[in-house]
C-alpha cells in the first residue's frame, strides 16, 4: 500500500514539474514573440512591394479551395461560391534568425500590418467591393508569408441551356493583380487545379473538375503583360429533380393527347380533352421559361414542349374535322368509291373497326340473323308473291273475266257472293299500294341511315388511324429526348 502511494506521489510530482516547464517555455516564447514583433515592424511599411531591388519580380503563389456552391442563377448568369483563397509570398524585410529568439520560427499577425498583393476576381459580378477579410497571416523566419482568407464570390458565368436539364456548364474564376503588371508581381499556380478535398456536395450540381491555367494578357491600355490564373469549374446538373417534376409529367400528358381520338364522337369531350392538355403543357412551358435566361438557345425540354403543343394543336384540329365527318347526315353526299375501298374495306380491317353488332370473329352475324328471320317468315314471302302477281295492270281484268265466266256457269243464287269477292280483291289491291308506299318510305329511310352510318364508320376509322400515328410520334419524341440526355 505504501509503495502504491509513493508511486502516485511521484507521478503527480512529475506532471506538475512538466506543466511548470511548459508554462515557462510558453512564457519565454511569448516574450520573444513580442520582442521580435517590435523589432520587425519598427521601421516597416506595408505600402510598398517588399523587395530589395525594385526591378525584381515578386512571385505570389495562389491556391484556391472550393468549399461550396451556394447558388447558380441561370437567368442572371451568376455563380455564387464559397472559396478559401491561399496566397503566399516572400517579404524581404520580415526575416530573422530564429536562434536569437529561442528557436521561434513563425508568428501570426494581422494581415493589414504587412504588404498584401491586390489580387482580385476579374469576372466579379457583385455590387459589394469591400476589402478582403482581415484574417491573420503566418509569418515565417525566412520571410515567407501565408495568407488564408475565406471569400464568398459572385462571378459571371456564361450559361448554355441548350440541353437543359441534361446540361453541363463551365464557369471561369479569373484571379489577377489589379494594379501590378507581370514585371512587378507574377502569379504562380500552387496546383494544376483547384482543391476539391473539402467540397460540400451540392444538391443540384456535380463537380467534374476545376483545372487551373495561367494566362499572360497584354491589354490595349498598357504595353506590360498582366498575368492571371483562370480556374475552370466544370459542373454537371443533377437532372433527377427536373425529370420527375417537369419532363415526366409532360410525357404523361402527351400520351393523353392521342387518347382523344379514342373517345366516342357522341361524348362531346373530344375537343375539350385536347384543349385541356394544351393548357396544361402551356403552364409547364411557362415554368421552364421563367427559370431560363433569355437567349437564342432554346432548352431541350422547351423544344419538347413546343413539339408536343404543336402535335396537340394538330390533333385538336383533326378531331374537329373528324367530328364533322361523323355528323354527316342524310343530306350529305355518299361516301366516294375510293374512300369506301381504302377506308371502309382495308383500313377498317387493319385497325379493327366494325359496325354495330360486329366483331373481329363474325362481322356478318347480324346479316345472317336477318336472313334467317326472313326465311322463317312465310307470310312475308306470300305477300311478296301476291304483290308481284297483282302488280301488273291486267291482273284485275283477267280476274274479272274469270269470275264472269264462272258466273255464267253458276247458278243465279251465287252471283252476290262473286260480287263480294271482286270487291274484296279491289280492297286488297288498295292495301297493297299502301304497303308499297310505306315500304318505299322505309327503304329510303334505311338508305339515308346507311349513308350516315357509312360516314360515321369513316370517321371512326380515321380516329383510330390518327390515334396510332400520334402515339408513335409521342413515343419517338420521348425516346429522342432521353437519347439526348444519354
Amino acid at each position: 500500500m505504501k509503495r502504491n502511494h509513493l508511486s502516485s506521489f511521484y507521478v503527480s510530482l512529475w506532471l506538475l514539474f512538466t506543466a511548470v516547464i511548459l508554462q515557462a517555455v510558453e512564457s519565454a516564447k511569448g516574450k520573444y514573440a513580442h520582442m521580435l514583433f517590435n523589432e520587425l515592424f519598427e521601421d516597416y511599411s506595408n505600402a510598398l512591394r517588399p523587395v530589395e531591388d525594385t526591378d525584381k519580380v515578386l512571385n505570389v503563389t495562389l491556391q484556391i479551395t472550393l468549399s461550396q456552391i451556394k447558388d447558380m442563377d441561370e437567368r442572371n448568369q451568376i455563380l455564387s461560391a464559397y472559396l478559401w483563397i491561399r496566397q503566399s509570398w516572400y517579404d524581404a524585410y520580415l526575416k530573422w534568425d530564429k536562434d536569437k529568439y529561442d528557436g521561434l520560427d513563425s508568428i501570426r499577425i494581422p494581415s493589414n500590418l504587412v504588404w498584401r498583393p491586390d489580387i482580385v476576381l476579374y469576372n466579379k459580378a457583385d455590387d459589394d467591393f469591400s476589402e478582403p477579410v482581415n484574417t491573420n497571416v503566418v509569418l515565417r523566419y525566412d520571410g515567407k508569408i501565408t495568407w488564408d482568407a475565406p471569400a464568398i464570390t459572385k462571378s459571371s458565368c456564361v450559361v448554355d441551356v441548350s440541353y437543359f436539364p441534361f446540361d453541363s456548364q463551365q464557369c471561369n474564376l479569373t484571379f489577377g493583380s489589379w494594379t501590378y503588371n507581370g514585371n512587378q508581381v507574377d502569379i504562380i499556380n500552387s496546383l494544376d487545379s483547384g482543391d476539391l478535398s473539402d467540397f460540400v456536395e451540392d444538391v443540384e450540381w456535380e463537380i467534374h473538375g476545376m483545372p487551373a491555367v495561367k494566362n499572360v494578357v497584354t491589354y490595349g491600355c498598357c504595353s506590360e503583360p498582366y498575368p492571371d490564373v483562370t480556374f475552370t469549374l466544370i459542373l454537371k446538373r443533377k437532372s433527377s429533380f427536373y425529370i420527375f417534376n417537369l419532363l415526366l409529367p409532360c410525357i404523361l400528358i402527351s400520351f393523353l393527347a392521342p387518347l382523344g381520338f379514342y373517345l366516342p364522337a357522341d361524348s362531346g369531350e373530344k375537343v375539350s380533352l385536347g384543349v385541356t392538355v394544351l393548357l396544361a403543357l402551356t403552364v409547364f412551358q411557362l415554368m421552364v421559361a421563367e427559370s431560363m435566361p433569355p437567349s437564342e438557345n432554346v432548352p431541350l425540354i422547351g423544344k419538347y414542349y413546343i413539339a408536343t403543343m404543336t402535335m396537340i394543336t394538330a390533333s385538336t384540329a383533326l378531331t374537329i374535322i373528324i367530328m364533322n365527318l361523323h355528323h354527316c347526315g342524310s343530306e350529305a353526299k355518299p361516301v366516294p368509291q375510293w374512300a369506301r375501298v381504302i377506308i371502309l374495306d382495308y383500313m377498317s380491317k387493319i385497325f379493327f373497326v366494325y359496325d354495330v353488332g360486329e366483331n373481329c370473329t363474325s362481322p356478318k352475324r347480324e346479316k345472317e340473323e336477318e336472313c334467317k328471320l326472313e326465311g322463317d317468315g312465310g307470310c312475308q314471302r306470300r305477300h311478296k308473291e301476291v304483290r308481284s302477281h297483282l302488280s301488273n295492270k291486267n291482273d284485275d281484268y283477267h280476274l274479272k273475266e274469270k269470275l264472269n265466266g264462272n258466273l255464267n256457269k253458276s247458278h243465279g243464287d251465287h252471283g252476290e257472293n262473286v260480287r263480294e269477292i271482286v270487291n274484296c280483291c279491289s280492297c286488297y289491291k288498295m292495301l297493297i299500294k299502301n304497303i308499297e308506299y310505306i315500304a318505299n318510305c322505309v327503304r329510303d329511310h334505311k338508305a339515308s341511315r346507311a349513308k350516315g352510318i357509312e360516314w360515321k364508320k369513316v370517321a371512326k376509322v380515321m380516329d383510330r388511324f390518327f390515334m396510332w400515328i400520334f402515339f408513335i410520334m409521342v413515343f419517338f419524341m420521348s425516346v429522342l429526348v432521353i437519347g439526348k440526355a444519354a
